[in-house]
């Protein structure tokens, strides 16, 4: 958490020459290596606001922060349910601006763990203890690929594909994880948004001088 406060704070001198935007739209989350749990996509969303700084060349940065909601449906062999993860969300992107009306995505990108709770089908129990909070680790990490479509103005389509490098889930001793964890979990999640881009249009700007 501090790491990424320490980046926005270096980030905030190019904010007089960056336009920002903010976002919204809908996860479809998942966690890879599952072991013995049978696993499957859950529903969430994301929403959060992004600094890009005008650039009229092929690369340019992409700076964003976001809150996501994530995690897994899972059933195993003494109950079902669903595990909700709350993350705070910093990434760093490089953007190949195929033209003004295309770019990629590609970059790095960590996470806080703000919340996490676990609820159960199966005895009708439901809830967020902050004992929960013990078995994850708090720190996501990973990368990022994407496309955004720029129809017109400053309205921004995109979808992307966020990979963990880094489990879940801390080592707990032999019989003492819940049912629904996987030593070796990771969050995987496909993103899909829309936003828009407020600032200088630098192109409406040079057609107007002439």
């Amino acid at each position: 958490m501090k790491k990424n406060i320490f980046y926005l704070l270096a980030l905030i001198p190019s904010f007089t020459f960056a336009q920002i935007g903010i976002k919204a739209g809908l996860n479809f989350a998942n966690i890879s290596k599952s072991g013995d749990i049978k696993n499957s996509s859950k529903s969430g969303f994301n929403v959060g606001v992004f600094l890009a700084p005008a650039s009229k060349k092929v690369l340019s940065s992409h700076t964003e922060l976001s809150y996501s909601r994530q995690g897994y449906n899972y059933k195993s062999a003494s109950n079902t349910g669903n595990v909700n993860l709350d993350y705070l969300q910093f990434a760093q992107f490089a953007s190949i601006n195929i033209s003004k009306y295309f770019s990629l995505l590609f970059g790095a990108q960590s996470a806080y763990l703000l919340n996490a709770s676990v609820d159960s089908t199966s005895n009708g129990a439901t809830g967020s203890e902050n004992a929960m909070m013990a078995f994850y680790n708090k720190i996501d990490y990973g990368y990022a690929i994407g496309a955004e479509v720029h129809p017109v103005l400053g309205l921004i389509i995109g979808a992307r594909y966020n990979v963990s490098l880094a489990k879940i889930y801390k080592d707990v001793q032999s019989g003492q994880a819940p049912s629904f964890t996987s030593a070796d979990a990771k969050n995987n999640v496909v993103q899909l948004y829309v936003g828009w881009r407020f600032g200088k249009n630098e192109k409406k700007s040079s057609n107007s001088n002439n």
